[in-house]
């Protein structure tokens, strides 16, 4: 039981946990760390190898808080910061924290460093780090740190590392820093930090930031009017404008909040097409050069017609949509009017990389830039941020919620009135059920209504320009030539579009060599032949029979629904047989695409997890295990060492690995710089990918560095990336201390990744945009692009059709391209009335469906596994229209409470503090949240066997498909309710 002391420190770290994050040097501190346990270090080390320091920093943290303390552990990892160099982190520790002013300045030089850096880089490093080092801005470590990378990777590698390395210090270095600048004749880039180019006087300040004029103050103001002793105005109004844009990097967003760290590449990345001294040039350049293509795709848009753009992936869209940005808000204030551009986006980290990678560079100081995200911690409102910024880069839920709102004329809305300009990324996705076609419904209606409204010489609304991109729009599924040309006109009447805007790239093209690596049954697969004998003893033990396949995907649809129907029916041997069976389905899978170690260890994790759910940390307690179980736990316990032998014989090793292994050595010696991208099917897969050449010496012996991106949604039970671990991935690959990608489809679409010279396909294809998406990452001059066939995918043939398709695509596009312009307005305008009415339709639907909810009093839960009943609908409340809750005291009775979950079980948007489960049988059922400093138990419905009406839903994974409406969750209520029984406690 730890102390309320430690409780206390536990919580203060929690509370500074972000910050931590961002000083700390893992591997550094480690070795000042006593009370972790040396395979944990190791542990840490890896992760900081594989993954980063920030990554690496999160697994430190759990270790250091993890309980039962030793004695003195608070003080002992206050002592390892300030011993390992990490003095700002000790005096955070301390809560030796400067003044609030002194603080926000600080961080607004870390953002100026952050901001400036691509200039910076080009410094004398060795002569600055000397400097630094003895003004005690970098510790003696720090200055060996930067020594070796120099040596190794050059001066300007070794400035990034420099630079990481001082703005981790206490407050006040930055003032050093410019006078380092000065000292060793740096005087181009003191004068780009903020420096006065008539300082003569040594000493003078000239660094504080918080005098300067800001906003629109700033841009009116000569140099000589501004305060700080600063005259060079032009360069302090990039650094320092309002609020908002002072979040440029997030470097340091506050101790409470999420931030993100120094990027180890801190040069703008510069998509194919444009000239990349553009970016590099600093914070005042907004002339970006187009090549003749990009030029011919956009001049429509110049003359504000709505468009789709559709370039090959990293033929530069983006850049063009900035120029597009650019020309549409310079003309609107040349005609006195005022301009606002939202840039949509569909995934969380685009908009932070195309926010600091391109609109930033080339709008500002002329245009405010801001991004928003639900990543983002907003200091105000998304209509404050609209109303203070010229361009918003957002994602489209964002834009949605408050058109929404606008549309219940609730406070805090947007209208589209509001916007002059909207860009869509990647408008393929405007289709149905897709939050693109909802923002663009919403257009069509309104567009429709001021064609009426003129014909009644009412005022129309205005309404934005709208700006499509995308690689490719696909064919949808289509067989022939008509429906392929129908699909891409319905994307085309979706977005208003008058054209879709394709072009030739000439010599700018880059066409992948394309091959594919046919894959030879196992001669002898002796470990999927004991995993089969294993599946087989539980059919015969549950009485089940199939003609399917092991392992195949029509054996996976027959186990799932054989589970589904055995927990509606309550036989208990049945359900759980069909979950184990499921389980080895997948081992068996896993053998054939990763090594047979990896897919042991899957079936082993999961057989010590099951195990470990017997197991009540409450003595008083017992679990039930039934004979079923007990012979489920046998029957494993007794081939799990011939498992493990087998797993461990490379004999029997999958050829589609040896293909893989071949393939990779051939990239890597063959080519004086190697870089490559190998897209795998599942989460499981990268990660085991990514260790397996991590673990392989002959990969490193020729200079593999390998590392993994996956998505960041928590739908698998495999840990889901964070949009911060993505980019910090992806800054390694940037700068090249990653150059071998392990990515499932997450990494195919609009994530800015580097020209590559191949791509593999490791038995995985989907569509025709996924390819067209995936060859695009092969960019590089004789890239190549391979497809590595696995047993039962059935890639090669897969990816034919896909071709076909492809050209099927591009044919019909030139078919439309080709239409006489009323016929093509004419068909549009169809397809739009169709898709108002599907609309329409849809939406009188879900209203007689909300009509039906259902009485919660009608609902049962019984537990999935032994079918205790275990509360109604009566009991559950919801908080924030997402979390279900039981707060009784009757269902508290009915479950346990277990420690802290591992990371890929903690469910991303709570606060959680552990798992519950069944107090008789040990499943689970939800996690222990903590909302607003009450507990409590949060249901997962999959957990469940639910009841409605007297009838046994047998499908039922998510809330949304329960018609039922809970009520909402009183806080205020619950909270009274717990200080009176704690009240009554005292009183006892």
């Amino acid at each position: 039981m730890a102390s309320a002391e430690d409780e206390a420190w536990e919580s203060f770290i929690g509370d500074i946990r972000p910050r931590l994050k961002e000083l700390v040097v893992v591997e550094r501190l480690l070795d000042h760390v006593h009370f972790i346990g040396p395979e944990q270090k190791e542990h840490i080390r890896q992760r900081a190898r594989a993954e980063g320091d920030r990554a690496a920093a999160d697994l430190l943290i759990d270790a250091v808080t993890r309980r039962p303390h030793s004695l003195g552990w608070f003080r002992a990892f206050v002592d390892a910061l300030a011993s390992s160099g990490c003095d700002y982190a000790a005096d955070i520790m301390q809560e030796k924290l400067p003044k609030p002013d002194v603080e926000a300045e600080n961080d607004q030089c870390v953002r100026l460093i952050q901001i400036l850096s691509p200039g910076l880089v080009g410094m004398k490093t060795e002569e600055v780090c000397l400097h630094c080092l003895s003004r005690g801005l970098i510790t003696a470590e720090d200055s060996e740190i930067i020594k070796a990378e120099t040596t190794s990777r050059g001066p300007r590698s070794g400035a990034r590392e420099l630079l990481r390395s001082i703005v981790r210090g206490r407050p006040g270095w930055f003032s050093n820093f410019l006078q380092i600048l000065r000292e060793t004749e740096h005087q181009s880039l003191y004068e780009l930090t903020g420096g006065s180019p008539d300082l003569d006087k040594e000493g003078e300040n000239c660094s504080s930031l918080k005098d300067e004029a800001t906003g629109s103050e700033a841009v009116s103001k000569s140099p000589a009017a501004a305060d700080g002793g600063c005259d060079s105005a032009e360069l302090m109004v990039f650094a320092v404008t309002e609020d908002p844009q002072d979040e440029a990097m997030d470097l340091y967003a506050g101790a409470s909040s999420e931030y993100e760290p120094l990027p180890k590449s801190l040069e703008p990345s510069q998509p194919d097409g444009t000239l990349p001294e553009a970016a590099a040039r600093g914070p005042e350049t907004t002339d970006i050069c187009l090549r003749d293509y990009q030029m011919e795709v956009a001049r429509p848009a110049l003359e504000a017609k709505n468009i789709i753009i559709c370039l090959p992936t990293g033929s530069g869209k983006t850049r063009v949509a900035v120029y597009i940005t650019k020309e549409h808000l310079d003309r609107r204030r040349a005609e006195g009017q005022p301009g606002k551009v939202v840039m949509l986006v569909n995934k969380v980290p685009l908009v932070e990389q195309h926010y600091s990678a391109e609109f930033l560079p080339f709008l500002k100081p002329k245009y405010k830039v801001e991004r928003v995200s639900g990543d983002c911690q907003l200091k105000i409102s998304f209509t404050e941020i609209l109303k203070k910024n010229d361009v918003i880069i957002c994602t489209a839920q964002i834009l949605e919620n408050h058109l929404e709102r606008s549309n219940k004329e609730e406070d805090e809305g947007v209208k589209l009135s509001d916007l002059t300009l909207i860009i869509i990324d990647e408008c393929h996705h405007t289709q149905k059920g897709e939050v693109y076609n909802h923002i663009m419904m919403r257009y069509l209606k309104q567009k429709h209504k001021n064609i009426k409204w003129k014909k009644e010489q009412r005022e129309p609304m205005p309404l934005p320009q709208i700006l499509g991109l995308t690689a490719s729009p696909g064919v949808g599924g289509a067989k022939n030539m008509k429906k392929a040309v129908e699909h891409i006109l319905r994307i085309c009447a979706n977005l208003d579009a008058s054209s879709i805007m394709t072009s030739s790239l000439g010599d700018y093209k880059k066409q992948p060599n394309k091959t594919t690596l046919a894959v030879e049954d196992r001669i002898e697969d002796p470990f999927g032949d004991v995993i089969k004998k294993i599946m087989n003893a539980i059919h015969a033990h549950a009485k089940l029979s199939t003609n399917c396949d092991l392992g195949s995907q029509r054996y996976e649809q027959w186990i799932v629904e054989t589970e589904r129907e055995a927990a509606a029916k309550e036989d208990h041997k049945v359900r759980v047989c069909a979950e184990y069976l499921r389980q080895y389905s997948e081992g068996l899978n896993l053998s054939n695409i990763i090594r047979m170690h990896d897919a042991f260890g899957f079936l082993n994790e999961y057989y010590e997890k099951e195990k470990n759910k017997k197991m009540n940390p409450d003595e008083e307690h017992k679990i039930q295990i039934t004979d079923t179980e007990r012979f489920l736990f046998n029957v494993f316990k007794e081939n799990k060492e011939e498992l493990r032998s087998l797993a461990g014989n490379p004999q029997y090793e999958n050829d589609s690995l040896s293909k893989l292994r071949c393939k990779i050595l051939h990239e890597f010696s063959s080519r004086e710089e190697a870089r490559g991208i190998i897209f795998t099917k599942t989460r499981r897969s990268a990660i085991a990918l990514s260790h397996w050449i991590q673990e392989n010496s002959k990969f490193a012996d020729i200079g593999v560095k390998a590392s993994y991106v996956i998505g960041g949604g928590d739908q698998s039970v495999v840990k889901p990336m964070t949009p911060a671990e993505q980019k910090d991935v992806l800054k390694n690959f940037h700068n090249g201390d990653v150059n071998l990608l392990i990515a499932t489809t997450v990494a195919e679409e609009g994530l800015d990744i580097p020209a590559c010279n191949f791509v593999i396909r490791y038995g995985l294809v989907t569509n025709e945009i996924s390819m067209i998406q995936a060859e695009g990452r092969g960019r590089a001059e004789d890239s190549s692009y391979t497809l590595v066939d696995v047993k039962n995918s059935g890639v090669a043939e897969k990816e034919w059709v896909n071709e076909y398709r492809k050209k099927m695509m591009n044919k019909a596009i030139k078919n439309i391209r080709s239409l006489n312009q009323a016929d093509y307005e004419k068909q549009i305008i169809d397809f739009q009335f169709q898709a108002i009415m599907e609309k329409k339709v849809r939406l009188v639907k879900k209203k007689q469906r909300d009509m039906k909810s259902e009485c919660p009093s009608k609902v049962k839960f019984n537990c999935r596994h032994c079918s205790q009943h275990v509360c109604n609908g009566d009991d559950i409340n919801i908080i924030e229209n997402m979390h279900r809750v039981n707060v009784t005291e009757q269902f508290r009775e009915l479950y346990i409470a277990r420690e802290d979950p591992p990371l890929h079980d903690r469910p991303l948007d709570l606060e959680t503090k552990g798992l519950i489960a069944c107090k008789i049988c040990g499943q689970g059922w939800g996690v222990m949240m903590v909302y607003r400093g009450i507990e409590c138990p949060c249901l997962h419905v999959q957990n469940f066997v639910v009841t409605l009406n007297g009838k046994k839903i047998a499908k039922c994974s998510k809330w949304s498909e329960l018609p039922v409406r809970f009520s909402a969750f009183d806080y205020a209520e619950q909270a009274r309710q717990l200080a009176s029984s704690s009240d009554e406690d005292d009183t006892n």
